[in-house]
């Protein structure tokens, strides 16, 4: 591929619910302009955008694929397409977020079939929490059970007057062969090429699309005082000064196009990559955060300062780490140097490309705008800005979603040991939404649900070569003191030579929950030496650190030495140290002990209408409803504290409940005495 110049590039995520078409509908686009010979297909792995072996097994979209093409326009321009294929699937979510990110255009895939679905329902509300202009592609209307018209109805409910269909399906189900076009009452049929011809619409068609032709006229107008007025006196507006009028209010996100078409048999495919090129924004101007926190618009000028965002990294087992990066400003040509904004490092730039799926495309430089690839800028992680050296600037990428769903990893061999640091390292820099822990006894892994750990193993172990089995997560449970007692610490061996004694008399009790344990020196008269009471202390710390009574950390205990006895010749700092440790052993026995839970504070964020579901199985894991808040958009927030041994399962079980459309967030906030008829049944810790 050529440089593209930075007016006539389009960078478009193709979002949506999963299983409605994307990766398929950017197989057409490709196919149509002729970049592929043949379309491809999901269920064999065929695709562009689809070709990790995780992605073919389970047929979607696990990751954003690029897909860039050139297209020749109505308008006489050849414009420069970035598809992004950014996937649907809950799991998988991150992915969006980084389309998104890098995006001008939002082209939202619908299914004739299925009709407007929770994802849709995401995908939109996060385009427009993001500002991004969107148009919306009804995919699969060759297919049985296919309903337009239904599908306009749900997508005013979802967006309101905004939806402006400007295209009427000719036909439907196995008869869809053509298009007829609003803005100009134009049929179109189309020919087995994915070419159209003009055609007459069927009586039924005509009428209907008449019809909508003044709807959506008066709609397009309406934003357009001078327009409005011809159009109310009675003036006719034709469909250019329609489109003209169009492109700006598409671009304010205030109007919201709907096309139709199908990707197998290429009807209408043709017609959205015009409508991509004519009615899509070029690229944007960003925000950007310069040194001492202020922020500033940088134009997307190709005679800027070079500046790039690194929106996603992929670890290529041929060519190791791939850097796919959005020029923001400026124009970066090979052998160019490049800064960190974050760290400093300086990357020299060499071997650009372009990535098309798998294939990498050389080029010799790249525009503001556009999106390409280097290899091994090992100092550059996802989420990185590469700008002049001596100009540090920082962009905001997408802020980074929960991990509710963990599991601990056991490496099977000793070799896979010793490389599963590593490993995680390199998985977590290609998958940001992963997240790695350490605990004393666990190496845990966090993502977004079981799907996206179970395919995070799968490459751990193809891409690494790292093998594991996992395991539940452990609670951090934790045990404290249930009164005051004194005990007598004191250890009396008698052996050849020197012997051992030692007597550390405490007084044990318990303190505030989250206040940390406390050891004092209330020794008088020398009863024991002074040298010997950091050895009593340290004996009293590593008690609490081996457990109580069930065996978990102590924590939040005052223990005061108050009076003790030594011997001249066998006191020693070993002898002070075992006494203290059994005087602490003697008081948890003596006093009993509880056992403290983990407790976190957990925002769910649902539609109204199921809040009542939701506080009920909050309930239903001892959670304590801590409040309640509607959301202008018809969402409410609900804030509970809830145990953590309750939320291992509760990402899965929460868009059960809600049919996906529930998130949540929890956040540690305290320990809290576990119910006794609990205790029995925790597992013992190793």
């Amino acid at each position: 591929m050529g440089t593209a110049a930075t007016p006539v590039i389009r960078n478009v995520a193709l979002v949506g619910h999963s299983g409605v078409g994307k990766t398929m509908l950017a197989e057409a686009l490709l196919h149509r302009a002729g970049v592929v010979p043949r379309l491809g297909s999901v269920e064999d792995g065929s695709t562009v955008c689809d070709t990790e072996p995780e992605e073919v097994k389970r047929g979607i979209s696990l990751s954003p694929a690029i897909a860039p093409f050139e297209w020749k326009a109505p308008d006489g321009q050849t414009y420069t397409i970035n598809l992004i294929d950014a996937p649907g699937y809950a799991d998988f979510a991150g992915g969006m977020d980084q389309a998104l990110s890098v995006a001008d255009l939002a082209v939202v895939v619908v299914s004739a079939v299925d009709g407007v679905e929770v994802g849709t329902e995401i995908a939109w509300q996060q385009c427009a929490e993001l500002g991004i202009p969107r148009l919306v592609f009804c995919t699969k209307e060759d297919k049985q059970h296919a309903d337009f018209h239904r599908v306009l109805d749900q997508l005013r409910e979802l967006a309101g007057s905004g939806i402006v269909p400007l295209e009427l399906p000719m036909g439907e189900e196995e008869s869809f062969h053509g298009v007829a076009d609003v803005l100009s009452d134009t049929g179109y049929d189309y020919d087995a090429d994915g070419s159209h011809h003009d055609a007459s619409m069927p009586d039924d068609v005509a009428t209907e699309e008449a019809e909508l032709h003044e709807q959506v006229a008066e709609e397009i107008v309406s934003g357009d005082d001078e327009q409005l007025e011809r159009y109310l006196s009675g003036e006719q507006v034709d469909a250019a000064e329609l489109e003209r009028a169009l492109v700006h209010e598409v671009r304010d996100c205030q109007e919201f196009p709907v096309l139709v078409g199908s990707s197998i048999s290429g009807v209408g495919i043709d017609r959205l990559a015009d409508f991509i090129c004519e009615l899509g924004p070029a690229p944007r101007d960003t925000t950007v955060t310069v040194p001492g926190g202020e922020t500033i618009e940088v134009a997307a000028d190709p005679a800027g300062d070079p500046l790039a965002y690194v929106f996603r990294t992929v670890a290529d087992p041929f060519v190791g780490q791939v850097s796919v990066f959005k020029v923001l400003s400026g124009t970066i040509r090979n052998e160019d140097r490049l800064t960190n904004s974050e760290t400093g490092t300086e990357e020299r730039v060499h071997g650009l490309f372009k990535l098309r799926g798998k294939e990498h495309l050389a080029v010799d430089e790249v525009q503001a705008g556009d999106i390409a690839a280097l290899s091994k800028l090992s100092g550059t992680p996802t989420g990185s800005t590469l700008s002049k050296k001596g100009t540090p600037v920082t962009v905001a990428g997408p802020p980074p979603r929960p991990t509710p769903y963990a599991l601990a990893l056991k490496p099977l061999t000793q070799a896979d040991d010793d490389k599963l640091s590593s490993a995680l390292q390199r998985l977590t820099g290609e998958d940001t939404t992963l997240v790695m822990d350490r605990t004393e006894h666990q190496t845990i892994l966090r993502g977004t649900g079981d799907t996206h750990l179970a395919v995070a193993l799968e490459r751990l172990s193809r891409k690494f070569g790292v093998n594991v089995e996992t395991e539940d997560v452990t609670i951090p449970y934790k045990e404290t003191i249930a009164r005051q007692v004194e005990v007598e610490g004191k250890l009396k061996k008698q052996s050849g030579g020197h012997g051992q004694y030692a007597v550390a008399m405490l007084r044990v009790g318990p303190k505030p929950q989250g206040s940390g344990s406390e050891f004092v020196d209330s020794i008088v008269g020398g009863a024991i030496p002074r040298n010997y009471i950091p050895a009593v202390e340290k004996g009293v710390m590593e008690a609490m650190e081996n457990g109580g009574a069930h065996g978990f950390p102590v924590v939040d205990v005052r223990v005061e030495a108050f009076d003790g006895k030594a011997h001249s010749v066998d006191s020693s700092d070993m002898a002070f140290r075992t006494a203290a440790a059994l005087g602490l052993k003697e008081a948890m026995a003596k006093a009993g002990t509880v056992v403290l839970e983990p407790v976190s504070m957990v925002t769910v964020t649902v539609p109204v209408d199921l809040q009542g579901d939701v506080m009920g199985d909050l309930s239903s894991r001892r959670g304590r409803i801590a409040g309640t808040e509607v959301l202008p958009d018809g969402r409410c927030t609900i804030q509970a504290m809830v145990p953590e041994s309750e939320l291992s399962r509760y990402v899965l079980d929460l868009r059960s409940l809600t049919g996906g459309r529930g998130s949540f967030t929890a956040a540690h906030d305290h320990y809290d005495v576990l119910p006794s008829h609990l205790v029995d049944k925790l597992p013992k810790p190793e």
